[in-house]
């Protein structure tokens, strides 16, 4: 029996053809039918996507292709009902904020969009394989562009599980141009398996200048193997955020530090809340308040931006903002 679809859209959009005339004959093409019609949530809401059929109306041409719309075709993926968009955002959310599958969820859930973090998986997957889909036909212009300005390509290799016992995605990106070039899940990271990621990269015949990952033992002997003559760099980053860990464990405490001085403000609120009539100097009384409570919330990307250096800086300007208020209207602290 076929489940109800979970998706309400309050709004249709019809496509058509992008071409209105048969290639052969040059006849204008007439509607036949609906090709698909399906609900699809996108970023913007649900909508329900209805893509129009057409077809040449010359009984004498031998043309019986029915023409359908290619930007309604780029919504979304056949059998998917969430659109490139969410499928997109998903990507950017595990790669470039290092989201684990469950705070992709709330985030999407919060844009209005219904998904679980079953379905979050599985788009997920997808977004890897457009990507590997994409990665030759896309990355040969960049990276023709890149061996005639610096004389060759840099590969860097890196493997990002979301969430333990799940398979690793590992991610070989061109690092002068930033380029992705595969993208795999993995359910093991020996070193065979990941010689089977690369080598189809390195077949590709650009000359490779460099090597650089984040140190595993499994990526260094894979490359040992394939390229032995290449020279192989510990990611500089990697490099900083171990070498800082003494001084990033320090920002910690005095980041908890701070923030156990600030935990005070929800008995300022409640003060206020029960003051009946709000003065001029409640109000900005909640303004400050309002600030602090961002400030609780900030963090930093050790080990360049220390998210206890970062909260101590906020916190020192909310102050001397306090001070400077406190001299000029007199102390309203309540």
């Amino acid at each position: 029996m076929r489940t109800k679809n979970r998706l309400e859209a309050k709004d249709s959009k019809y496509y058509k053809p992008e071409i209105t005339h048969c290639p052969k004959c040059s006849e204008k093409l007439v509607y036949c039918h609906p090709v698909w019609r399906k609900t699809i949530s996108t970023l913007e809401g649900e909508v329900k996507v209805i893509n129009l059929g057409y077809r040449c109306d010359n009984e004498t041409c031998s043309n019986d292709t029915t023409y359908r719309s290619a930007q309604a075709e780029h919504i979304s993926m056949k059998h998917i009902t969430y659109g490139m968009d969410v499928i997109a955002n998903i990507g950017y959310l595990r790669f470039q904020e290092h989201k684990t599958r469950t705070e992709i969820m709330e985030i999407l859930n919060e844009k209005q969009v219904k998904i679980s973090d079953r379905q979050v998986q599985k788009l997920y997957e997808r977004y890897a394989l457009l990507l590997r889909a994409n990665a030759k036909e896309n990355a040969e212009g960049i990276l023709n562009h890149v061996v005639k300005e610096h004389g060759g390509i840099i590969l860097s290799i890196d493997g990002v599980q979301p969430e333990k016992g799940n398979e690793t995605l590992y991610v070989i990106r061109e690092v002068l141009s930033g380029t992705v070039l595969a993208a795999k899940n993995l359910k093991s990271s020996a070193s065979t398996e990941l010689m089977e990621l690369i080598k189809p990269v390195m077949d590709w015949g650009f000359p490779i200048q460099a090597f650089v990952s984040d140190g595993q033992q499994s990526i260094r002997l894979a490359i040992e193997k394939l390229a032995p003559t290449i020279p192989y760099q510990y990611c500089q980053f990697h490099y900083f955020k171990d070498i800082a860990k003494p001084l990033v464990e320090k920002d910690r405490k005095l980041k908890t530090n701070i923030k156990k001085k600030l935990r005070g403000i929800r008995a300022v609120e409640r003060k206020i809340d029960q003051m009946g009539t709000k003065t001029h100097e409640a109000e900005i009384a909640e303004d400050y308040i309002a600030a602090i409570r961002s400030v609780l919330l900030d963090d930093g990307k050790p080990p360049f931006d220390l998210p206890g250096m970062r909260v101590y800086e906020r916190s020192k300007a909310i102050k001397t903002s306090m001070e400077k208020c406190r001299d000029k209207k007199g102390d309203y602290s309540t």
